[in-house]
């Protein structure tokens, strides 16, 4: 018998959520209850101090005004209780203690400024690539610098391609050692690393199907390593394009005029909002109010598009955004 699908909403709550990340969500809910799935609402919190307080239950808010309720997770709870990162970093040290039993691990004492020095590695598309600058202390060497600094813990990544099928991108592979560097699994002030927690939740909460946004999609073979080091059996992961303003930048939480505030006080109600994103999605020849609902018979992975889409000016006139 097939395993029923669970999909998923992993918000951070570090402000209102925007246009962008309705997009994503609004695909992660059609896309799980389309094959008569449930979805996870896990509050992404892990670093506390940037997450204002009553900002998790204004997203909860939010989710409800669309129409894109869950099934267990949030303020609902549920079975794999508690949903919020903050709060679980007891279950994170016990599978961060696997992990350096097996060796897999070791300190790094690096300060921002060493890691992003003109001689580091970047990549083609800017990021840092870690030098493994700690990677051979001797543990002599690591006592002595830790009396004046607490280290990060990085992952030892192997010079291994790990390759997986996206279901929307298709077939995306990584050389671990050369394309990702040893990745940060606990930060120097004790906060566990997005990369670490969100495998361990994933897998715990039965995860089965992550859909998000496809800046993530060079994160995944790192995680299928982390999944296949801690024995869980991995979920399918499906990348969506990013809403991107007329200059190309991706749209944040810093563009306050598409966030959730703003959007929800020019309206009325959600549906004619998800009818943009619908539009935008391939679901609808144009975009007209719909609800979440109404969509469910319209969805399919085949209609939406692959590359990043353009939030004009013009294209939201005729909605007065």
């Amino acid at each position: 018998m097939a395993q029923a699908v669970c999909g998923r909403f992993a918000p951070t709550p570090s402000g209102r959520m925007h246009l962008g990340n309705v997009f994503c969500a609004l695909l992660a809910w059609l896309s799980a209850k389309k094959q008569g799935g449930s979805i996870t609402l896990r509050i992404e919190d892990l670093d506390k101090p940037r997450c204002p307080k009553g900002s998790a239950e204004l997203l909860e808010d939010d989710l409800h005004w669309l129409g894109l309720d869950w099934d267990t997770g949030g303020s609902n709870g549920g079975k794999d209780a508690p949903y919020y990162q903050s709060r679980r970093f007891d279950i994170y040290d016990a599978y961060f203690t696997q992990l350096q039993k097996q060796g897999r691990t070791y300190p790094c004492f690096c300060n921002r400024a060493e890691l992003h020095a003109a001689q580091a590695p970047h990549l083609s598309d800017g990021r840092v690539l870690y030098p493994g600058t700690c990677r051979n202390l001797t543990p002599e060497q690591a006592a002595a610098k830790a009396l004046s600094r607490n280290p990060a813990q990085r992952l030892r990544l192997p010079d291994a391609t790990v390759g997986f099928t996206d279901g929307h991108y298709g077939p995306y592979a990584q050389n671990l050692a050369a394309e990702c560097g040893d990745i940060i699994l606990r930060r120097s002030d004790g906060v566990y690393a997005y990369q670490l927690a969100v495998v361990v939740d994933d897998a715990l909460m039965g995860i089965t199907e992550v859909v998000r946004g496809c800046d993530l999609l060079s994160s995944t073979p790192q995680q299928l390593y982390l999944y296949q080091l801690l024995g869980f059996e991995p979920p399918s992961f499906i990348h969506v394009p990013l809403l991107t303003a007329a200059d190309g930048r991706r749209l944040s939480k810093r563009d306050r005029d598409l966030d959730l505030g703003s959007l929800r006080q020019r309206f009325t109600g959600p549906q004619p909002l998800l009818g943009l994103l619908a539009f935008l999605s391939g679901l609808l020849p144009a975009p007209e109010p719909v609800s979440a609902q109404e969509l469910l018979p319209l969805f399919s992975w085949d209609k939406v598009p692959r590359s990043n889409i353009i939030i004009s000016d013009e294209l939201l006139n005729p909605f007065q955004l």
